[in-house]
C-alpha cells in the first residue's frame, strides 16, 4: 500500500498543538545568544589591544587576534541561526537544519586548529623561554578579566545550546572556553613571569592545548555523523520502537530508519496492518502511528509511514509473470460471474503473498442452481489461474 502521512485535521492540529518544534523561537534564542558573544568578544578585543600595547605584554596582543576571529565564528552562529530557521522550500523540502550542522562541522575544526596551535606555541616557548619580555602588572589584570568574561560567556552559551537543543551554540560554547582556556594561559604566563616562573606557561598552554583539540575533533566527529545520515543510538530506536508498536492497530513493524538534521530527528517506518482493513482505517492507523511519536519523541520532526498488508521480508515464491492490476482483475471477474449475473456493486482485491484473494459483493443471492454453477466456476479458475489464491463471493442483504 502507499506510504501514508497524516492530512491536517482540526483534532491532529490540536494534539499537536503542545509539541510543535518553535522553529522561529529557537531561532531568535539563538540569535540573542550570538549578538552577546558579538558584543563580549567586541568589547574584550579592544581593551586587550589596548592594555597590551600600554602594558607591553604582546601575549595580550596576541589573544586580541584571537579573539577577533571568534567574532567570524560569532558572525557564523548569527547567519546559522537565522537561515537554520528558514521553512522548507523546493530546493530544501526538509527545511534548512543542516546549515547549523555545517557551521557545527567548521567550529569543530577551528576548536581542533586552537588546540593544535596551543601545542605548537607550547614547544616553541619551551625552547625560548628567555625571550619573553618585561611585562607590567596591569596586563595581569586584563588578563584576569577576559578571563572571567570568557568563562562566564562560556556558561551562559553552554545554558542556551541545552535549554535550545542547539548543536551549533554548543560548538560555540567550547569555542568561549577555548578562549577562557587561553586567557588562563596568557594570566599565568604573565603571572609566571611576574613571579620569575616563565615555564608556568608553555606548560599550560600543552595540557589546554589537548583539551581544546579533543573537544574540536569530537564536534567536527559529530558534525560529520549527521551529514552522513546516522542513525539514532540503539537504546533510543528500541523506545521509538515501543512506542509505534504499542499504537493500536499495529501488529508489526519493520525497515524503521533515521536520522538527525540539526537538533532533530526525522523517521520513517514501514507497519504491519491487518491486511483486510479499508484505505480508510490504514490511514487512521498512520495518522495515530505519527501523533503518538510526536507526543512521545519530541525530537523527532517527521515521521513517514508506510502501510504494509504483510512482511515485506517473508513473501513466497513470486509467480512466474507480474499480477493484473485492478482494470483486468474487475473484467476477469465479470467474465466468471458470466453475462446473466448482475455486477458486483464492490470488487474489493487483495495483493498477498504474492497472490491475489478476491472479495465480491453481489447485490442480491442468486438462485439455488447458479449458486451451486458459482461455486464450480470459482473452484476450476482457482485451478487454472495461479495467480489467485481465492475468491469470495458475499450477498448484500440490506442497501
Amino acid at each position: 500500500m502507499p506510504s501514508s502521512q497524516p492530512s491536517p485535521s482540526p483534532a491532529g492540529i490540536a494534539a499537536n498543538a503542545g509539541i510543535a518544534h518553535d522553529d522561529p523561537t529557537r531561532s531568535r534564542g539563538i540569535q540573542r545568544t550570538a549578538l552577546v558573544a558579538i558584543l563580549t568578544n567586541a568589547a574584550l578585543a579592544v581593551g586587550q589591544i589596548i592594555i597590551g600595547l600600554l602594558a607591553n605584554a604582546f601575549s595580550l596582543v596576541a589573544d586580541a587576534a584571537h579573539t577577533f576571529s571568534d567574532l567570524v565564528t560569532d558572525m557564523l552562529v548569527l547567519l546559522a541561526g537565522r537561515k537554520g530557521a528558514d521553512p522548507a522550500d523546493t530546493d530544501h523540502p526538509y527545511g534548512h537544519g543542516r546549515i547549523e550542522t555545517v557551521t557545527t562541522l567548521v567550529l569543530g575544526a577551528v576548536l581542533a586548529g586552537v588546540g593544535i596551535g596551543f601545542l605548537w606555541s607550547s614547544g616553541s616557548r619551551l625552547q625560548n623561554m628567555t625571550a619573553l619580555p618585561e611585562l607590567h602588572p596591569v596586563a595581569l589584570v586584563m588578563a584576569l578579566i577576559t578571563l572571567v568574561a570568557k568563562e562566564s560567556l562560556f556558561r551562559f552559551t553552554l545554558a542556551a545550546a541545552r535549554r535550545l537543543r542547539a548543536p551549533v551554540l554548543e560548538a560555540n560554547a567550547w569555542h568561549a572556553r577555548s578562549d577562557a582556556a587561553s586567557s588562563l594561559v596568557v594570566a599565568a604566563g604573565i603571572g609566571g613571569s611576574l613571579a620569575g616562573y616563565p615555564f608556568l606557561e608553555p606548560l599550560a598552554a600543552a595540557v589546554v592545548g589537548f583539551l581544546i583539540l579533543h573537544m574540536g575533533l569530537k564536534l567536527a566527529w559529530k558534525s560529520i555523523g549527521e551529514l552522513i545520515d546516522t542513525g539514532l543510538p540503539a537504546e533510543e530506536l528500541e523506545r521509538l520502537r515501543k512506542t509505534i508498536e504499542d499504537t493500536p492497530g499495529v501488529i508489526g513493524l519493520h525497515d524503521m530508519r533515521t536520522r538527525r538534521m540539526a537538533d532533530r530527528v526525522l523517521c520513517d517506518a514501514h507497519v504491519q496492518v491487518d491486511p483486510r482493513i479499508t484505505v480508510s482505517e490504514g490511514h487512521r492507523i498512520s495518522d495515530a502511528v505519527y501523533l503518538r511519536v510526536r507526543t512521545a519523541h519530541p525530537e523527532v520532526q517527521d515521521v513517514l509511514v508506510h502501510i504494509d498488508p504483510e512482511d515485506d521480508g517473508e513473501l513466497q515464491i513470486v509467480p512466474p509473470g507480474p499480477l493484473p492490476e485492478r482494470a483486468e482483475i474487475v473484467a476477469s471477474m465479470r467474465e466468471l460471474l458470466g453475462a446473466d449475473a448482475p455486477a458486483p456493486s464492490r470488487v474489493q482485491i487483495h495483493y498477498l503473498g504474492q497472490r491475489i484473494e478476491i472479495d465480491l459483493v453481489l447485490p442480491s443471492p442468486p438462485a439455488a442452481l447458479a449458486l451451486d454453477a458459482l461455486q464450480q466456476k470459482v473452484a476450476h479458475w482457482l485451478k487454472t489461474h495461479p495467480h489467485y489464491r481465492a475468491i469470495r463471493v458475499y450477498f448484500a442483504v440490506a442497501p
